[in-house]
């Protein structure tokens, strides 16, 4: 994922303020977006919520206290950095704007340096705010996961502990036997069912980094291979040469694991059972096709699957595919589904380089 520039509004209304301004700030590196009054300042942040605001004070339509008073007021937008311009120097203006929220006040004339290091300044202090609160969220989400999934794998072990010394104490050809059977078989759906919570961990707690695609692939399919084995699956891979891709490799490996799962579960019952995997490189995106020869999806099917703990006769319910769905919507991908009744289907996966 790419370093992206910081886009600065600059809100005034005196024309050659706002062009000396702009011609600056771009020669810094910054994006900019220009508003000439108070509404349509309002209307600029909310199409585009921007990094850092300069704002003038006196313009027409509505003034800049009010703009900034609007914004510090509204949970969407007051963690956004204000700089109040004003060609009142007195202190009562000054005083005024910091009481309404503002975070830094600058009168006119300014000279450019000291603007320029303090916008610098907030837009520091703007990230490390919000590192921070990503952070907590991040450590609160693992926390409550982990509670979880302590709390629910408790109850697991205890009722399949049970069933299992129930099970076998009874003697052959008891009636109980295949009720205790469904219990026991309810109770590893659940054990799988926790393994995916757990995997909602992963999601959350990423570490970016460079990562060979064919790799990856090769060394997921290598944990499925006694599965693969088994199940008498015939392994097809096309992979051609593509570029690295800047992801978390757990991230990665998580979508890969799961829908090669749900691929390899398909085909249970087929009398062809072919993996077929293709690697390929599109212009500026990554494309993975995972397909399978198994039961396929009906149409009406198709959309759902990737709803949590959808379960029809195709899939089981679980997590699986809306993590795997989640993972690359957040590395602004996309996820595809062809499939046919009784022939198969293929999954296809497009994570974009830039």
């Amino acid at each position: 994922m790419s370093d992206q520039k910081e886009t600065i509004l600059i809100v005034d209304d005196n024309v050659d303020t706002v062009e000396l301004l702009r011609k600056r700030l771009i020669s810094e590196g910054y994006n900019t977006i220009e508003a000439y009054d108070g509404e349509e300042a309002l209307k600029k942040v909310y199409e585009t919520f921007p990094d850092l605001i300069l704002l003038d004070v006196m313009m027409p339509k509505m003034n800049g206290y009010e703009v900034c008073q609007r914004l510090k007021n509204d949970e969407s937008t007051k963690f956004i950095p204000v700089i109040m311009l004003t060609a009142k120097a007195d202190v009562e203006s000054k005083v005024k704007g910091l009481d309404i929220g503002a975070d830094d006040y600058v009168p006119k004339p300014f000279d450019y340096r000291e603007l320029s290091a303090r916008i610098r300044s907030l837009l520091t202090k703007k990230a490390t705010s919000q590192k921070a609160i990503e952070e907590e969220r991040t450590e609160a989400i693992r926390k409550l996961i982990d509670s979880l999934s302590h709390e629910i794998r408790n109850p697991i072990v205890t009722l399949v502990g049970f069933a299992r010394k129930v099970y076998d104490n009874l003697p052959p050809g008891n009636p109980n036997k295949p009720y205790l059977t469904v219990v026991l078989q309810e109770a590893e759906k659940l054990e799988n069912l926790l393994k995916e919570i757990v995997q909602l961990k992963m999601i959350v707690i990423g570490f970016m980094e460079y990562v060979a695609p064919v790799k990856i692939i090769e060394e997921v399919l290598k944990e499925f291979e006694q599965q693969v084995e088994d199940k008498s699956i015939e392994v097809e891979t096309e992979f051609q040469s593509v570029s690295k891709l800047y992801i978390d490799k757990e991230h990665f490996k998580i979508v890969l694991r799961n829908i090669i799962r749900n691929a390899i579960d398909s085909m249970d019952k087929s009398e062809k059972r072919l993996l077929k995997i293709s690697v390929e490189q599109q212009e500026n995106s990554l494309e993975i096709r995972i397909s399978d020869t198994g039961k396929g999806i009906p149409k009406e099917f198709i959309k759902k699957i990737f709803e949590p703990f959808f379960t029809s006769k195709i899939y089981g319910p679980g997590l699986g595919l809306t993590v795997a769905l989640t993972i690359v919507q957040y590395y602004r991908g996309f996820i595809s589904v062809e499939s046919e009744v009784g022939k198969g289907t293929t999954i296809s996966i497009r994570f974009p380089y830039s």
